[in-house]
């Protein structure tokens, strides 16, 4: 998959719903907590939905999703930065970035390693294949070979007698 059809790829996984989160984080708690009160008044599951995310993502009890510092906003760009690795390999984020990193780099060596056997595979395939094919062109230019003896064999043996 090129660059761009990576980006691509990102930019509609991310689509409304990432912005929504983005948008109600740079408002703060209440905003969250007004988006699902209307999620219960409209539709109750949907608040409920609201709420499980909340919590188990630890808006609920954090002290602020607006005020961040300037060490923290680094180090939530470099979260993101992992997450997004993850979501691009298909694996949640632990929440350690560190351990994002190197859980993305073996991935990645995995899945070079994995390309690198399959390319191996279809190599010896081939090899076979080719081995296959080989041995049965020998064996129709053999049966030719037989045959067209057979036939001046054949046609020797007619000759004779009209000769004698």
């Amino acid at each position: 998959m090129t660059f761009a059809a990576d980006l691509e790829n990102q930019k509609t996984d991310e689509g409304v719903f990432r912005r929504v989160e983005n948008w109600l984080d740079d408002r703060g708690k209440g905003a969250w907590i007004a988006i699902m009160v209307v999620g219960f008044i409209f539709f109750w599951p949907i608040g409920l939905a609201l709420l499980a995310y909340m919590i188990w993502s630890k808006r609920m009890f954090s002290k602020g999703c607006a005020h961040r510092g300037a060490h923290s906003h680094h180090h939530r760009h470099a979260f993101e930065e992992a997450q997004r690795t993850n979501r691009r390999h298909g694996f949640r984020s632990s929440g350690n970035t560190a351990f994002d990193a190197y859980k993305a780099e073996t991935l990645q060596r995995l899945m070079d390693e994995q390309q690198q056997f399959e390319a191996f595979l279809d190599r010896l395939r081939a090899a076979k294949d080719k081995s296959e094919f080989d041995q049965f062109m020998e064996d129709r230019a053999r049966a030719a070979h037989e045959a067209h003896a057979d036939d001046d064999g054949d046609q020797d043996e007619r000759a004779a007698p009209s000769q004698a």
